[in-house]
């Protein structure tokens, strides 16, 4: 059995089992489903569904790289999209609006990480509080209901089109993030951060300014997913994406990023992302229930995460 999973594992990258995952999903649904699954529309659909996502999870990626997690990506989300619809109500023009619901986003990163990087709290206490804190502001914003403005082109970032915005916007920043992760000095000290703190800290890297820099970038990419959310519902709903943390999360694991850190893929993240986004559409395909999509997506995470231990100790056999 050990030979079994040594070759499975061992000697390719975290990401080839989530590929191979996607692949195989894909297959099946467009076996049971080839008239409506393998449209060119489904596929285009597919790929928007996928934005927000990817793009909250390249920024998790790089929290969960450091050893930390954030639980208040859905609430980031829901109060960019409140921000947002409030300024172009009001009279704002679509750029300072998005600026300042991106401003806010990304202080509240640069506060939450000061409280894990300098004050050295526990991520997962302090980005709970942020979620609840951060949900409430957002109600209190909308005064607890939807907020319905004028986009003023903003709904053209996710159209139903191949040269959709939103969808290119979200590969480059895929692009651009795993590029400083694998390329830059900084990404170089986040997986330091992650691996062993205790000994980066000793070679002189900040640890408490790597995390602050990594919370701040992940609630920007989470703000800028709330842009796109916005396009997509073209109203501010302070209730909007509630557990999207977890969807965001489960991306990351999936792709062969570990919780406990140290180790991380934004390709890997992408393929969780997209497979997640396979299972929901071919659910919808073949009249599934929702229950039965949030069974799925729960097998998977814990077979990642038991692929994810057996290549472990495969490397250390």
């Amino acid at each position: 059995m050990s030979a079994v999973v040594d070759l499975l594992t061992k000697k390719r990258p975290p990401w080839v089992g989530p590929l191979l995952a996607l692949l195989v999903v894909y297959a099946v649904f467009a076996a049971l489903s080839p008239d409506t699954f393998l449209r060119s529309q489904n596929l285009l659909a597919m790929a928007r569904q996928t934005v927000v996502v990817a793009i909250c999870a390249l920024g998790m990626t790089m929290i969960i790289i450091t050893g930390g997690i954030d639980l208040s990506t859905g609430s980031v989300v829901a109060l960019t999209t409140v921000i947002i619809a409030k300024l172009l109500k009001g009279g704002a023009s679509p750029a300072t609006a998005v600026i300042c619901a991106l401003a806010v986003a990304t202080s509240v990163g640069a506060l939450v990480g000061t409280f894990v990087g300098r004050l050295r709290l526990m991520p997962f206490v302090v980005t709970l509080g942020t979620m609840s804190v951060l949900r409430g502001v957002a109600k209190g914003v909308a005064d607890e209901q939807k907020i319905d403005c004028d986009p003023k082109g903003l709904e053209r970032l996710l159209e139903a089109s191949l040269t959709s915005p939103g969808i290119w916007i979200a590969v480059a920043l895929s692009v651009l993030v795993a590029c400083v992760l694998r390329y830059t000095r900084f990404g170089r000290h986040v997986f330091a951060v992650g691996s062993n703190e205790a000994t980066a800290r000793l070679v002189g890297i900040d640890a408490g300014r790597v995390k602050i820099a990594v919370y701040s970038i992940s609630t920007l990419l989470a703000g800028i997913a709330g842009v796109m959310e916005l396009s997509t519902l073209t109203v501010g709903d302070p209730t909007d994406s509630v557990g999207l943390e977890l969807e965001v999360i489960a991306a990351v694991v999936i792709g062969g990023a570990p919780l406990t850190g140290g180790e991380g893929s934004i390709f890997g993240t992408v393929l969780g992302a997209c497979l997640m986004t396979v299972i929901k559409a071919g659910a919808v395909h073949l009249g599934m229930p929702s229950w039965i999509q949030q069974i799925a997506t729960g097998v998977i995470i814990v077979v990642a995460v038991a692929l994810d231990r057996a290549r472990h100790r495969a490397k250390r056999t």
